[in-house]
């Protein structure tokens, strides 16, 4: 090509340019501009290292979550909890009368003397038996006896423990060898007590709900993110609630979208300042993405919609000219967006509806 053609060929794109410009240019004179009280601000960017403001809901892990219930059928003699109060593990939270109880505790100290016994003619049989003085079939009756006995005994062990009764409560029935219908339900884990269906004087049945226990760390949160910014999302990525007073990470992301609102749901699970929230409560989290391109922050006032676009007006000679942006997050703040915008731009931040009508007007915004 030679350098005629070249210098044609750049200056043919200038003038495209320029023509397209003008089509896009809404035009607006001073006086329209004092009469509609038009007002423009310089755009404010904000942090270039990316990122996404959205609200989110704290809510418990539902692994952390278990419902505590009567072991025995009894009667609910005192509860030693409240709800809302954080226990410890082994920690009581309610007594129980029950006569189930009693009837277990006999049948395994029964197991436990049988047990012993059978234990013993064992040790006999087998130094008889080694002297020749007794067959080996009556040592093998005797080896089987023992075994059943030892059996029946780990059965009514394992009963206690469905009970309530752990290690060292079995124990110290094996050497008191008393029998009590006394029965202590203790917190299995530290956390908190969520709520109790239970009331002093109640019979309960064998699985009745008596209360419920929640473990606050870690907390999750669940997250309604557009669907046009999870691809910005991945597993992993940093989670901050607040000022700063928790972070998290991103453990799940939802493959749907929710018809409704258009969003995808993402869970992160707070690992550092769970203390700090509260299950049930609503906070704003910023969630780390990667750098991209230059965002800045809209007042509300300024974006307007035509269709599914979203604009914002720039000043221009003669006018204003539309400027497409892609809003990635909203705050009670405004607007984080990214647009083909600078620092200089007087962008309308009041009667951009009004400067939306005469563009509509005049047919270029259709």
């Amino acid at each position: 090509m030679s350098l005629a053609s070249r210098i044609s060929a750049v200056m043919l794109l200038g003038w495209a340019l320029a023509a397209q410009a003008q089509t896009d240019l809404v035009t607006v004179n001073a006086a329209q501009i004092r009469s509609l009280g038009i007002q423009t601000a310089k755009p404010q960017s904000v942090s270039s290292s990316g990122g996404i403001a959205l609200p989110a809901q704290v809510v418990i892990p539902t692994q952390h979550v278990q419902v505590i219930s009567a072991p025995l059928a009894g009667l609910i003699e005192r509860i030693d909890v409240s709800t809302n109060e954080t226990v410890r593990r082994g920690q009581r939270l309610l007594v129980l009368q029950s006569p189930e109880l009693a009837g277990l505790e006999r049948d395994y100290l029964q197991a436990s003397l049988q047990a012993q016994l059978a234990n013993q003619s064992l040790k006999r049989d087998e130094a008889l038996y080694r002297e020749g003085i007794i067959a080996q079939s009556r040592y093998q009756q005797t080896a089987s006896t023992a075994a059943i006995a030892a059996a029946a005994l780990s059965e009514r062990r394992q009963m206690l423990h469905l009970a309530g009764l752990d290690n060292g409560a079995i124990a110290r029935l094996q050497r008191s060898r008393k029998i009590a219908s006394t029965l202590e339900v203790t917190a299995p884990f530290a956390g908190a007590v969520l709520e109790i269906n239970a009331s002093i004087g109640q019979r309960t049945d064998m699985t009745t709900p008596l209360l419920k226990l929640a473990n606050l760390s870690p907390l999750w949160l669940e997250i309604q993110l557009p669907a046009h910014q999870s691809q910005n999302v991945q597993i992993g990525s940093l989670v901050r609630i607040g000022s700063g007073k928790a972070t998290g990470k991103i453990i799940n992301i939802g493959r749907s979208v929710n018809p409704a609102n258009q969003t995808v749901a993402v869970r992160a699970e707070v690992a550092s300042g769970s203390h700090n929230l509260n299950p049930g409560q609503y906070v704003e989290v910023h969630i780390d993405t990667p750098a991209g391109k230059t965002q800045w922050l809209l007042p509300p006032a300024a974006i307007v919609h035509q269709g599914t676009r979203a604009v914002v007006f720039v000043r221009a000679d003669g006018g204003f000219r539309p400027v497409a942006v892609q809003v990635t997050s909203q705050s009670a703040s405004g607007s984080v967006a990214e647009a083909s915008l600078n620092a200089q731009d007087e962008m309308v931040v009041r009667g951009a509806l009004s400067i939306k009508s005469i563009w509509q007007g005049s047919g270029k915004g259709e």
